[in-house]
């Protein structure tokens, strides 16, 4: 009994992993300051189709949730809804911005992107959070 039980709590661990999303703006900021980490600010809107389909696919990927929950901090909002800095501008949703610990943007990317080609972006990001 006691290996079905840590059987499935292992399952559960294993698939089911969620991005750590940070509730506010400024506590992702401040975490990203604290662990010397690149900040993802995700800006999506109610009624974009784009914005749906980008969560439920690409940040349902097990590959792109380590990425971000091992080398990112993380915070999505909603755009004219959430606080934010103003010079986060959103003209085209999702749009993901990268930022360096001190709130400074470093890349950003907008639209619907797969999970191979996120990838990819995450790891031009990181590159560029570093310079």
């Amino acid at each position: 009994m006691k290996k079905i039980v840590l059987l499935a709590l292992i399952s559960i661990g294993l698939f089911g992993a969620e991005i750590g999303w940070s509730d506010t703006y400024e506590e992702a900021l401040a975490k990203a300051k604290k662990e010397s980490k690149p900040l993802l600010v995700l800006i999506t809107s109610e009624q974009c189709r784009w914005c749906r389909k980008f969560e439920a696919t690409t940040l349902q990927d097990e590959d792109i949730i380590t990425e971000l929950n091992s080398k990112f901090v993380t915070v999505h909002v909603t755009r004219d809804k959430s606080i934010y800095p103003k010079n986060l501008t959103a003209k085209m949703v999702p749009m993901s911005y990268f930022l360096d610990g001190n709130g400074k943007v470093a890349y950003s990317i907008p639209g619907y992107w797969s999970s191979e080609d996120y990838q990819s972006i995450l790891v031009d990001a990181l590159r560029k959070t570093k310079k």
